[in-house]
């Protein structure tokens, strides 16, 4: 049986969040939009990072492709570490039937760098919406730990 560690990022990343020295990698300007007929999802996104603009369009297999694509494009010239990061499980849960449609939904997406694994969730009465917040912090969650052992190795010198 294989044994692994799945960290749990969002719970990480609220902790850091929490500390009032902390610094996004990243920031997304006026969120994101999606346009999906049914067979061919696009999405464009804004990004400010390290004193750049980044705007970018991509399509997808379906809308979380769309808005996975895109992010990756996006941020990839700026943060090259995420180019390995994959998805490797995706799921939403509805929390409340009774709701029906309008059920807050739970979206959890385990990620990959092909070393470590770690899990992101995120609530919302959207589905995209709460798909596109776990995309975000799963990249921001991988790009962090790139910088933290970069950190770590520079303080050994």
């Amino acid at each position: 049986m294989l044994n692994f560690e799945i960290h749990d990022a969002t719970r990480e990343l609220s902790i850091a969040r929490a500390l009032k020295k902390y610094e996004p990698p990243f920031k997304v300007i006026d969120s994101y939009r999606l346009i999906d007929d049914g067979s061919n999802p696009e999405a464009t996104v804004q990004i400010e990072a390290n004193g750049r603009y980044i705007h970018e369009a991509s399509t997808g297999d379906g809308p979380v492709d769309a808005l996975a694509t895109v992010l990756k494009k996006a941020l990839i010239p700026l943060f090259p570490e995420i180019e390995n990061v994959k998805l490797i499980d995706y799921r939403a849960n509805i929390l409340d039937a009774k709701r029906g449609t309008s059920s807050n939904v739970e979206v959890t997406i385990i990620f990959t760098d092909g070393e470590h694994v770690w899990k992101v969730y995120a609530l919302s009465e959207n589905i995209n919406a709460a798909s596109f917040r776990v995309l975000l912090d799963g990249f921001e969650f991988a790009i962090l730990k790139k910088n933290k052992k970069t950190i770590n190795k520079s303080q050994e010198l």
